[in-house]
């Protein structure tokens, strides 16, 4: 049986004292492909790029949580991070599927605006 944090693998799931954060430290290994597709826009698969994407993805498939994740990427790191966990949850849960959906993502990539 998968646990969560396998689950959600390279995703790695962090507890604070007021909240919650998912991260991605090897950004640049996880389906480049993806930031591949547009590197001659500038996408090189670092974590704004993943930032970008996370977007997207919210406003198009999770839009009730828009106003609940929040984002603090750096170059070498994705961020995600939420006081509500259930909903952070949902969202890395349902964004490491869509990752894994090939067409999904690059369709939802092509959204995506440059940082």
């Amino acid at each position: 049986m998968t646990t969560f944090k396998q689950a959600i693998t390279p995703f790695l799931w962090v507890e604070h004292t007021t909240g919650v954060s998912v991260i991605m430290n090897d950004v640049g290994d996880y389906q480049q492909f993806i930031f591949d597709s547009r590197a001659d826009e500038g996408f090189t698969g670092n974590g704004y790029d993943w930032q970008s994407l996370a977007v997207i993805f919210l406003k198009e498939t999770l839009p009730e949580l828009v106003d609940v994740i929040n984002f603090d990427s750096e170059s070498g790191m994705f961020c995600a991070y939420s006081d509500n966990q259930t909903a952070l949850n949902t969202f890395v849960v349902a964004f490491k599927k869509a990752c894994e959906n090939k067409a999904l993502i690059l369709a939802l990539f092509q959204k995506a605006e440059l940082d």
